[in-house]
C-alpha cells in the first residue's frame, strides 16, 4: 500500500509557526513516527509552497496510489485548480488540517477541495494525518 502525504503552503514551518494553533512539533519528527506506526505502508512526504508543485505532485502519483492526505493549507480556501487536480485523478484524496478551521477566521471556514475528497479531519492536531492514514488503510 501506498499513501503520500502532501502538505501545502508554510507548512515547512510546523514547530516555529504558530505554536499555540500548530503546536511544537516539526513536521519531520512526525513524519518519522507515522513510519514506524505505519510499517506495512509505503509512506511518502512532499510539500511545496507552490500551487503548481502541489498538483504536479497529485497528477504524478494520483492514479497509483492507494491515497493522498492532503493539507492543502491556505489553499484549501483559494484553488480551483487543485479541486480540480482531485476530480483528474484517481487515488482517493482525504482533506486534513491540524487546526479546526471552523473554530479561526470566517474565511477558513470554505473549502474548495472538500466537495472533491472522500473526506476532511479538521481539528485534532498532528493526529488529523494519523486518522487519515487509518482510514485509507481500512478502506482497503
Amino acid at each position: 500500500m501506498k499513501i503520500l502525504i502532501l502538505n501545502g503552503p508554510n507548512l515547512n514551518l510546523l514547530g516555529k509557526r504558530e505554536p499555540e494553533i500548530y503546536g511544537s512539533n516539526d513536521f519531520g519528527s512526525y513524519f518519522k513516527k507515522l513510519k514506524k506506526e505505519f510499517p506495512a505502508i509505503n509512506l511518502e512526504y512532499f510539500q511545496s509552497n507552490h500551487e503548481g508543485a502541489i498538483i504536479d505532485k497529485m497528477q504524478e502519483v494520483g492514479f497509483d496510489y492507494d491515497g493522498i492526505v492532503l493539507n492543502a493549507g491556505a489553499f484549501t480556501h483559494t484553488s480551483v485548480a487543485i479541486a480540480d487536480a482531485i476530480k483528474a485523478i484517481t487515488s482517493p484524496v482525504i482533506e486534513v488540517h491540524i487546526s479546526n478551521i471552523f473554530t479561526r477566521e470566517k474565511f477558513r471556514h470554505h473549502s474548495f477541495i472538500s466537495s472533491v475528497s472522500i473526506g476532511i479531519i479538521s481539528g485534532f492536531g498532528l493526529n488529523s494525518y494519523k486518522l487519515a492514514i487509518a482510514h485509507l488503510t481500512e478502506a482497503k
